[in-house]
């Protein structure tokens, strides 16, 4: 070990630890092995692979905080950077915090100058164990993997019996690879007790992490489908979503088959393309049953002239939009928040949508059972609006709950003895002023309640008209409507500060757990925010009554031309002055730090302002 400026005390499960590696290198099973010991050690961790959209040999790098705090969210800097790409070498150099610690495979020295002066750095000849141990190239790669954990279970007094727990567990049926494993991971572990010391960076057992579940946002929105009633979705691969389809049909596959005939109960259909997706999605909920389709930007921009369909003929349609980042093909394998006004306004025309924002997997999981029931209710299209960072990657995360005594909510759906019955029906008729009419489902009389289900501009009986007031009426008619829905979507989440202030701030999704921690940090600082965390669209009232109960609001958000900002301004009018964006959108998650440090910028420079007037 290479003896440099250490950090200046020893620091106890609450660190930072990056993974670069190359792409097709096996490295992810034992990275994320690293980090599941952390977790079985009972400290809380917040795993995230950023990883290149190419098959193989591109960078891709795989970080773990560690907080027995419990900060979910990406803190900013690493503290041990285990380097094992030197493409990438100089970029990960200059990642690491200041008195941080940098792993590397040392079997070919490298000059002084190759390192920082205010690091330290842990060298195992990882390449030169693998060669002498090993005979296949193939093994000689998947082992340097799990020789280097060994090491740094070492180097963090990681309990070894947990790391031989894992293994036995992912080898299950696979006996034969157990042992070989378990030798490499004992070689790591050994060569480090026999020349480095350990660093200070220390895992010591804890019982912070409960019974809390480690579960990826689209396995979890998949589950909430099938405990929302879906039974029909239809979908084309895209980058993040496909594992939310494929998660759907291995749920499907175990809840949904009949377990006297063996029939399945569910229809799934790979399509030709996102425009038949979503065209099998709106036949199916016009027809009664509860479909969905999953997708990110580039499909949400095919399907936009059958969501058009869905909101003015008024079919239920739900869109898992896991969003990444653009425009066009942009970076498919990185995270942004930078489809809300796409999917808020998506069709041409006068278009407003729902949305639903979930935080983390568990709420995945109960607005994607949510969705169904609101795309009922209201007679529309209603989009989820995951992105990569919580779709692909697993987070810790409070376990999934459902209420068995919850009745699935159809909404107005005019039954066969209330058309018996003789009552009114009109497809476009508001009989109660909330804007949502009442629906019938294909042949549910013989003569009466059917309609003429069209695109084109019609009155309260479905029958075609071009009329201006008649057109008037029924766009005024779907406002009201998504007047309703103000009080149906989930309603915000306020976090008051310690101290009263007239600063606020507003945030959604995958920002959340990262956000918090900020609020933290600027707190420790002196400065005081209350939070509001926006769950969806359209906004309550409680959120412009957020924004007028304080001077001003930052809008924290991952894209570029602050989105939630313009939504927020153009449905509540609001002075554009009032609310000042705090943008990332590089396509890494966002950090407290970023947060916390923009914030504290802006509101110097407002308080050095202040004094100068």
């Amino acid at each position: 070990m290479m003896s440099h400026p250490h950090l200046n005390e020893t620091r106890v499960n609450d660190f930072v630890v990056k993974f670069a590696n190359v792409n097709g290198s096996g490295s992810a099973s034992a990275n994320g092995m690293f980090a599941k010991s952390i977790m079985r050690m009972g400290v809380p961790v917040a795993a995230r692979n950023i990883f290149p959209s190419n098959i193989q040999g591109l960078p891709t790098w795989y970080e773990v905080r560690i907080s027995e705090a419990g900060h979910m969210g990406r803190r900013g800097g690493v503290d041990l950077m285990v380097a094992m790409n030197p493409q990438t070498w100089d970029r990960d150099l200059a990642e690491i915090e200041p008195g941080g610690y940098l792993f590397y495979d040392s079997t070919k020295p490298m000059t002084p100058d190759r390192f920082r002066a205010d690091i330290n750095v842990v060298g195992v000849p990882l390449t030169a164990m693998c060669n002498a141990a090993y005979t296949d190239p193939r093994q000689r790669q998947l082992f340097k993997n799990i020789i280097y954990v060994g090491a740094l279970a070492a180097l963090l007094d990681i309990e070894i019996e947990v790391f031989e727990t894992l293994i036995s567990e992912q080898f299950q049926g696979k006996t034969r690879l157990i042992a070989p494993n378990i030798e490499a991971l004992h070689m790591g572990r050994d060569y480090v007790r026999q020349n480095l010391e350990p660093l200070r960076l220390k895992m010591k057992r804890a019982d912070k992490v409960g019974d809390q579940i480690f579960i990826d946002g689209n396995t979890a929105a998949g589950l909430g489908a099938v405990y929302g009633g879906a039974t029909v979705c239809a979908w084309y691969p895209i980058t993040p979503s496909t594992s939310l389809a494929e998660a759907f049909t291995d749920f499907c596959q175990d809840l949904r088959v009949d377990p006297e005939t063996g029939k399945a109960k569910y229809a799934i259909l790979q399509c030709e393309d996102e425009i038949a997706s979503i065209g099998v999605v709106v036949g199916a909920g016009w027809n009664g049953a509860r479909a969905f389709t999953c997708t990110s930007g580039p499909g949400v921009s095919l399907m936009q002239e059958f969501v058009g369909l869905s909101y003015f003929a008024e079919i239920p349609a739900v869109i898992f939009d896991v969003q990444r980042g653009g425009p066009s093909t942009g970076m498919p394998t990185r995270t942004q928040q930078a489809d809300l006004i796409g999917a808020a306004y998506a069709s041409h025309g006068d278009t407003k949508h729902p949305m639903l924002l979930p935080c983390d997997p568990r709420e995945c999981f109960e607005m994607g059972a949510l969705a169904f029931d609101l795309s009922d209710r209201l007679q529309t299209t209603v989009f989820v609006m995951l992105d990569l960072d919580i779709g692909m990657n697993e987070w810790l995360c409070q376990p999934l709950a459902w209420d068995d005594s919850k009745v699935i909510d159809r909404g107005k759906v005019m039954t066969h003895e209330e058309l018996e019955a003789g009552k009114d029906f009109g497809r476009y008729l508001d009989v109660d002023g909330d804007g949502i009419p009442y629906r019938t489902y294909p042949g549910v009389h013989p003569s009466k309640g059917s309609y003429f289900t069209r695109g084109t501009s019609r009155d309260r009986y479905a029958r075609y008209s071009e009329e201006g007031s008649v057109y008037v009426d029924n766009m005024e008619r779907l406002l009201r409507k998504f007047e309703t829905a103000k009080s149906l979507v989930p309603a915000p989440v306020r976090r008051d500060a310690k101290h009263p202030t007239m600063t606020g701030v507003i945030y959604f999704g995958s920002t959340t757990p990262a956000m918090h921690e900020a609020l933290e940090m600027l707190e420790a600082q002196g400065s005081h925010l209350d939070g509001l965390r926006v769950r969806g669209f359209p906004f309550s009232d409680e959120v412009m009554d957020f924004i007028a109960a304080h001077e001003q609001v930052f809008v924290v958000e991952q894209n570029r031309d602050a989105q939630l900002r313009a939504l927020i301004m153009n449905e509540g009018g609001i002075d554009p002055a009032k609310l000042l964006p705090v943008l990332h959108f590089d396509g890494t998650p966002i950090t407290a730090r970023f947060i916390s440090g923009d914030i504290a910028k802006r509101m110097a420079g407002a308080k050095i302002t202040e004094a100068a007037e």
